[in-house]
């Protein structure tokens, strides 16, 4: 008899989602992540509207954890290790809102997180700038497409992913070392 263990959701946007996705995997506890869109208006988006500009979705990864190896918070500060949450709508050369810094709670405890996650950050001036990251409640998550699934495991020498994504991944593993599976 197996048992399951119980998981928590959580939705994040930090530009790229190939970038978060490749990152958080790292992470003891995190059990799966998704990549998709949430917070526009158009149903069942695809890569090819999103990025017009024009659908209001931003690239995110809703991540399934299990809050007993790592809390919400926790994740939260991996996240903001990974990405500027100072930049509007913007993650280096990646520009639109597509790639905004959000996070999407799906209850009230995880919305108290982010906002005194934020507060304290910004009164410890981690950043010289201002953080921008919005805090939302949960839209509908649309998946995306397969390709972009597990998309740097699956390309790791495309040169998006040696020069973005890779970086990323490594300074996590650095900042977060005793934090990663397997070790």
């Amino acid at each position: 008899m197996t048992t399951e263990i119980a998981t928590s959701v959580a939705t994040l946007g930090g530009g790229c989602f190939w970038c978060t996705e490749a990152a958080l995997l790292q992470l003891k506890g995190v059990a799966s992540i998704v990549s998709g869109y949430a917070g526009g208006a158009m149903e069942n988006p695809d890569y090819h509207s999103i990025c017009t500009g024009r659908t209001g979705h931003a690239e995110v990864v809703e991540v399934r954890f299990d809050p007993a190896e790592i809390d919400y918070r926790t994740l939260l500060l991996a996240f903001f290790a990974i990405h500027d949450p100072t930049t509007l709508n913007r993650q280096g050369n990646d520009v639109g809102t597509q790639y905004r810094s959000v996070i999407f709670t799906h209850d009230d405890g995880q919305e108290r997180i982010a906002h005194d996650l934020i507060a304290e950050l910004s009164a410890s001036k981690t950043w010289p700038d201002p953080v921008v990251t919005a805090v939302l409640p949960a839209p509908t998550f649309w998946r995306a497409e397969d390709y972009h699934q597990n998309y740097y495991a699956n390309n790791p020498m495309q040169g998006y992913c040696q020069a973005v994504v890779a970086p990323k991944a490594a300074k996590l593993r650095k900042v977060f070392a005793g934090r990663l599976k397997g070790g």
